[in-house]
Protein backbone atom coordinates (compact mmCIF):
# COMPACT_ATOMS: atom_id res chain seq x y z
CA UNK A 1 0.00 0.00 0.00
CA UNK A 2 1.34 3.40 -0.99
CA UNK A 3 0.93 6.31 1.44
CA UNK A 4 1.34 9.90 0.25
CA UNK A 5 1.38 12.92 2.60
CA UNK A 6 1.01 16.41 1.13
CA UNK A 7 1.44 19.42 3.37
CA UNK A 8 -1.07 22.21 2.71
CA UNK A 9 -1.44 25.75 4.00
CA UNK A 10 -3.84 26.64 6.81
CA UNK A 11 -6.44 28.09 4.43
CA UNK A 12 -7.11 24.68 2.81
CA UNK A 13 -9.30 22.00 4.35
CA UNK A 14 -7.59 18.80 5.52
CA UNK A 15 -8.74 15.64 3.77
CA UNK A 16 -7.99 11.90 3.85
CA UNK A 17 -8.79 9.73 0.83
CA UNK A 18 -8.34 5.95 0.97
CA UNK A 19 -8.45 4.21 -2.41
CA UNK A 20 -8.68 0.42 -2.30
CA UNK A 21 -9.79 -2.34 -4.64
CA UNK A 22 -12.36 -3.51 -2.12
CA UNK A 23 -13.28 -2.84 1.47
CA UNK A 24 -11.17 -5.11 3.65
CA UNK A 25 -10.20 -5.73 7.24
CA UNK A 26 -6.77 -4.22 6.51
CA UNK A 27 -8.33 -0.96 5.27
CA UNK A 28 -10.68 -0.85 8.25
CA UNK A 29 -7.77 -1.44 10.62
CA UNK A 30 -5.79 1.33 8.89
CA UNK A 31 -8.66 3.76 9.35
CA UNK A 32 -9.00 2.80 12.99
CA UNK A 33 -5.32 3.43 13.65
CA UNK A 34 -2.40 1.09 14.06
CA UNK A 35 -3.40 0.25 17.62
CA UNK A 36 -6.81 -1.03 16.54
CA UNK A 37 -7.41 -4.63 17.47
CA UNK A 38 -8.97 -7.00 14.95
CA UNK A 39 -12.63 -7.83 15.45
CA UNK A 40 -13.18 -11.05 17.35
CA UNK A 41 -16.04 -13.42 18.03
CA UNK A 42 -16.40 -15.95 20.85
CA UNK A 43 -16.71 -19.63 20.04
CA UNK A 44 -16.91 -22.67 22.30
CA UNK A 45 -15.26 -26.03 21.80
CA UNK A 46 -15.07 -28.86 24.35
CA UNK A 47 -16.45 -26.57 27.07
CA UNK A 48 -13.74 -23.95 26.49
CA UNK A 49 -14.40 -20.44 25.16
CA UNK A 50 -12.06 -19.14 22.44
CA UNK A 51 -11.64 -15.67 20.89
CA UNK A 52 -11.52 -16.01 17.11
CA UNK A 53 -10.50 -13.20 14.77
CA UNK A 54 -12.52 -12.72 11.59
CA UNK A 55 -9.40 -13.48 9.52
CA UNK A 56 -9.20 -16.98 11.08
CA UNK A 57 -12.78 -17.85 10.13
CA UNK A 58 -13.41 -19.80 6.91
CA UNK A 59 -17.20 -19.66 7.22
CA UNK A 60 -20.09 -19.32 9.65
CA UNK A 61 -23.10 -21.61 9.31
CA UNK A 62 -26.42 -22.20 11.01
CA UNK A 63 -27.79 -25.74 11.12
CA UNK A 64 -31.03 -26.70 12.92
CA UNK A 65 -31.07 -23.53 15.08
CA UNK A 66 -27.42 -23.93 16.10
CA UNK A 67 -24.58 -21.73 14.85
CA UNK A 68 -21.08 -22.93 14.03
CA UNK A 69 -17.80 -21.21 13.15
CA UNK A 70 -15.49 -23.17 10.86
CA UNK A 71 -11.77 -22.44 11.04
CA UNK A 72 -8.75 -24.18 9.51
CA UNK A 73 -8.48 -27.03 12.01
CA UNK A 74 -11.52 -26.74 14.25
CA UNK A 75 -15.25 -26.10 14.45
CA UNK A 76 -16.63 -23.89 17.23
CA UNK A 77 -20.19 -23.37 18.38
CA UNK A 78 -21.49 -19.86 19.05
CA UNK A 79 -24.65 -18.23 20.35
CA UNK A 80 -24.65 -15.61 17.59
CA UNK A 81 -27.46 -15.65 15.06
CA UNK A 82 -26.66 -15.41 11.36
CA UNK A 83 -27.86 -11.80 11.09
CA UNK A 84 -25.74 -10.79 14.13
CA UNK A 85 -22.64 -12.40 12.66
CA UNK A 86 -23.31 -10.80 9.27
CA UNK A 87 -23.60 -7.37 10.93
CA UNK A 88 -20.31 -7.95 12.81
CA UNK A 89 -18.57 -8.78 9.51
CA UNK A 90 -19.54 -5.62 7.61
CA UNK A 91 -16.49 -4.11 5.94
CA UNK A 92 -14.53 -7.36 6.04
CA UNK A 93 -13.92 -10.18 3.55
CA UNK A 94 -16.85 -12.17 4.95
CA UNK A 95 -20.14 -12.09 3.02
CA UNK A 96 -23.49 -13.87 2.95
CA UNK A 97 -23.29 -16.70 0.41
CA UNK A 98 -26.51 -18.58 1.11
CA UNK A 99 -29.56 -18.63 3.31
CA UNK A 100 -27.63 -20.17 6.20
CA UNK A 101 -23.97 -19.29 5.61
CA UNK A 102 -21.46 -16.40 5.69
CA UNK A 103 -18.24 -17.13 3.78
CA UNK A 104 -14.74 -15.60 4.01
CA UNK A 105 -13.74 -14.59 0.46
CA UNK A 106 -10.12 -14.37 1.62
CA UNK A 107 -10.08 -18.16 2.11
CA UNK A 108 -11.17 -18.99 -1.47
CA UNK A 109 -8.66 -21.06 -3.44
CA UNK A 110 -10.66 -21.22 -6.68
CA UNK A 111 -14.23 -21.17 -7.94
CA UNK A 112 -16.25 -22.33 -10.91
CA UNK A 113 -19.76 -21.68 -12.24
CA UNK A 114 -22.31 -24.31 -11.28
CA UNK A 115 -25.89 -25.06 -12.29
CA UNK A 116 -28.66 -22.43 -12.21
CA UNK A 117 -26.35 -19.41 -11.84
CA UNK A 118 -24.69 -20.65 -8.66
CA UNK A 119 -20.94 -20.87 -8.06
CA UNK A 120 -19.00 -23.73 -6.52
CA UNK A 121 -16.20 -22.37 -4.34
CA UNK A 122 -13.24 -24.42 -3.18
CA UNK A 123 -11.65 -23.11 -0.02
CA UNK A 124 -7.93 -23.18 0.79
CA UNK A 125 -8.35 -26.41 2.81
CA UNK A 126 -10.12 -28.15 -0.09
CA UNK A 127 -13.66 -27.88 1.25
CA UNK A 128 -16.35 -27.04 -1.32
CA UNK A 129 -19.15 -24.51 -0.73
CA UNK A 130 -22.01 -23.50 -3.01
CA UNK A 131 -22.76 -19.77 -3.39
CA UNK A 132 -26.46 -19.18 -4.12
CA UNK A 133 -27.24 -17.19 -7.23
CA UNK A 134 -28.66 -14.18 -5.33
CA UNK A 135 -25.25 -13.75 -3.60
CA UNK A 136 -23.04 -14.28 -6.68
CA UNK A 137 -22.85 -10.53 -7.43
CA UNK A 138 -21.42 -9.86 -3.95
CA UNK A 139 -18.86 -12.63 -4.47
CA UNK A 140 -17.82 -11.15 -7.81
CA UNK A 141 -17.34 -7.72 -6.21
CA UNK A 142 -15.22 -9.13 -3.39
CA UNK A 143 -12.88 -11.08 -5.65
CA UNK A 144 -12.71 -8.42 -8.36
CA UNK A 145 -14.56 -10.14 -11.21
Amino acid sequence: MKITVIEIDDAQEEEIILRCHRSSAAAAQFLGGSSATPRTVAGTKDGQIYRLTLDDIYYFETVENKSFIYCKDAVYETRLKLYEFERLCQGSDLFRCSRSMVLNSGKIDHLSPSLSGRFEVTLVGGEKVIVSRQYVDELKKLIGM
